[in-house]
């Protein structure tokens, strides 16, 4: 047969047998990635027969097989679809040191799959039909260039710890110094450890699987030291043969500062900008911008961030944690970011500690990470360690403290042993003993999953027993300021509190001796329940609130805390208006009774998220005699009831009611 002839036969059976690959067309521009480009389009052409579930997969690196994408995007969000050709866009995407690829599928409706489904159980794609592949989108810049950079506190007040990823583990610094420009030769250079760790310390699937494994290139860590306190400091990190970061900067820690300002918040999570394996939190990218909108309010005053737990939500899929680290640069390279571990970074099956009571408890959401990328990605104050037991690196970062100002903080492990007798409670205890309470005169707990709450949540059942009798005696003989827990994904404010019994019912108070306890996991995972009226009782929610909780929301959001050495102020301020929604005041029972703690009462109005007022009054701060102090407790328990019914009007977040931590 004439070879035109026979090309042209074989080109005929082709179409009839159904392949469209020749025919239709996949681009994705620009091919370079510049620090100017945000977005990259995908666009495509020639698609015969299209169908509403035609997608196309995410790939990186290139070599990735056909199943095991990144994420996918359905070609109907394009208004063009039905023409068989159309274009999608997709924002900047972290540089995950190896170039992306796009790839075309057809997905008959008939090959659903529920054996294969994503985190809310919808089939997933299963790769089967490619017609369509794009060139490679890369970075114009070397992938050994310095990204994720973030900060934290060291040992030593007069320190800045500085961590970030590069594509390979050769010689990287950093340059710092008080000048915004090195080029007077002011500038100071340390060096740097590095670390990485390998797709066989992953315990459990995905973390350990193609589908789920990406090299997470190496995480380079770097300490300033010598730092003047309180002073602006700028740096950047990298190497001439491998490329340097932008320029960042800092406020130093001032051990004689008599302000204390901190942004809290717990289960905040990633944004990512396409469908893949797991629901991932856009909210969190509101908790930024206002988080970021306070911080350069702020000018040079210094702060820090605290997460406490369930950090990124990558569950077992490595480059979510590249887009949690880019989407917290703009505030992490610039603020101390610290951490606790949770859940979702910790638990999988054969965790080492599993007592008799906890069965139900520790399951296997890490995705089978087992705190391998939350203790290489992140490096906080002291050396706190427990080995994994499966020959990778221990897991770190467990449980820690520092001074900031006028506060000091303890940050606890939930997820490893905490129990009378246990290395952590050890450090509690010694830790809360020797507390110069005249330096700091407040004392601000943090762990993941919550000792109070009002969410009736039966997994944590017996965790909360544990912690009943065995950390919350150490919280109230050493005067704990203010108790704050994640896990979950609500606010929620309860009185000063010891053994369920409240020890003042105001919002503004001098310490009574208990800590308040406050849940704030509602920085932007959404899987709770939220507290709403039933359809049969329109006046019970459905957890009813009992006296002990003083405020509780369905906004997401974050708390703002700022002390001084007379008071500790902690405020909610909700997402969907930057707005303060909750306040409480704590004064400080170690001043001198002159120290200007007002007598007199102050009216405060808070916006609640149903655009209710309130007016929380101060009670009289002296309670001298028991005729006064029964006149202030009858005052207080009608501002309580009032309260109570101004709060009950709940803002609807979502219409979800199983619980999913």
């Amino acid at each position: 047969m004439h070879p035109k002839i026979s090309f042209l036969f074989f080109l005929l059976a082709a179409l009839a047998a159904g392949d469209s690959s020749a025919a239709t067309t996949l681009t994705a521009t620009p091919a370079k990635l510049s620090e100017s480009d945000r977005e990259i389009t995908i666009r495509w052409s020639g698609l015969p027969d299209p169908d509403g579930l035609d997608y196309v997969g995410i790939y990186s690196p290139p070599s990735s097989s056909d199943y095991d994408f990144l994420g996918y995007l359905f070609l109907n969000a394009s208004a063009t679809w039905h023409s068989g050709a159309g274009e999608l866009t997709l924002p900047r995407l972290p540089n995950l040191r190896a170039p992306y690829q796009f790839r075309l599928f057809r997905w008959p409706a008939k090959e659903y799959s529920y054996h294969h489904i994503d985190h809310d159980g919808n089939p997933l794609p299963h790769g089967r039909h490619r017609v369509a592949v794009s060139g490679e989108v890369d970075f114009d810049y070397s992938p050994s260039r310095p990204g994720q950079v973030h900060l934290s506190f060291a040992d030593g007040v007069d320190e800045m710890r500085v961590l970030f990823v590069c594509g390979d583990g050769g010689k990287r610094v950093v340059r710092y110094g008080l000048e915004k420009g090195e080029e007077g030769g002011n500038w100071k250079e340390v060096a740097t450890e590095v670390r990485t760790y390998e797709q066989k310390h992953m315990c459990d699937s995905p973390a350990n699987s193609s589908v789920g494994w990406r090299d997470p290139g190496f995480v380079f860590d770097g300490l300033m030291k010598g730092l003047e306190p309180g002073r602006r400091y700028f740096y950047k990190v990298g190497s001439d043969s491998g490329g340097w970061s932008d320029t960042y900067s800092f406020i130093s820690r001032d051990s004689e500062a008599n302000e204390t300002i901190a942004f809290l918040f717990g289960d905040m999570g990633t944004y990512i900008p396409y469908n893949t394996y797991i629901r991932t939190q856009k909210e969190s990218l509101s908790t930024v911008k206002w988080i970021l909108r306070d911080i350069q309010a702020l000018g040079d005053k210094p702060a820090f961030i605290s997460h406490i737990g369930d950090i990124s939500y990558a569950r077992g899929y490595s480059w979510v944690w590249d887009h949690f680290f880019s989407q917290i640069e703009p505030i992490a390279a610039n603020t101390p970011y610290h951490v606790c571990i949770g859940n979702h970074e910790y638990d999988w099956l054969s965790q080492p500690w599993k007592p008799w009571w906890a069965s139900g408890i520790y399951g296997k959401d890490s995705g089978g990470e087992c705190g391998i990328p939350y203790s290489v990605k992140f490096r906080m104050p002291g050396n706190s360690f427990v080995p994994t037991g499966t020959g990778a690196p221990d897991t770190r970062n467990l449980y820690y403290s520092f001074d900031s100002g006028v506060v000091h903080f303890i940050y606890m492990s939930t997820e490893t042993n905490f129990v009378q007798g246990s290395d952590q409670y050890n450090f509690i205890k010694a830790d809360l003993e020797k507390v110069n309470r005249s330096r700091t005169p407040f004392i601000v707990f943090q762990g993941h999953r919550p000792m109070y709450t009002t969410s009736m949540e039966a997994r944590d059942f017996a965790l909360k027993q544990q912690m009943h009798q065995h950390l919350e005696p150490l919280l109230v003989t050493y005067n704990v300021t203010l108790a704050l827990w994640g896990h979950v994904h609500r606010y929620e404010r309860f009185c000063p509190i010891k053994n369920f019994q409240c020890l003042n019912m105001s919002s503004s108070f001098v310490h009574p001796g208990a800590p308040v306890h406050s849940v704030i996991g509602m920085a932007g995972q959404e899987t709770q329940p939220f507290w709403q009226p039933r359809h049969d009782h329109p006046d019970v929610p459905i957890y009813p609130q009992p006296d002990m909780s003083m405020y509780r929301g369905g906004e997401f959001g974050y708390t703002k805390l700022v002390a001084t050495k007379e008071k500790l102020t902690l405020m909610y301020i909700g997402n969907h208006d930057g707005q303060v929604h909750d306040m409480v005041e704590i004064f400080s029972s170690h001043v001198s009774s002159n120290s200007g703690v007002p007598e007199v009462s102050d009216d405060t109005k808070l916006s609640t998220g149903t655009g209710v007022s309130i007016k929380q009054k101060v009670p009289l701060l002296q309670i001298v005699g028991s005729a006064l102090f029964a006149l202030v407790l009858g005052f207080s328990f009608g501002f309580l009831i009032r309260r109570k019914r101004e709060a009950a009007q709940w803002t609807q977040v979502k219409n979800e009611e199983s619980i999913e931590l």
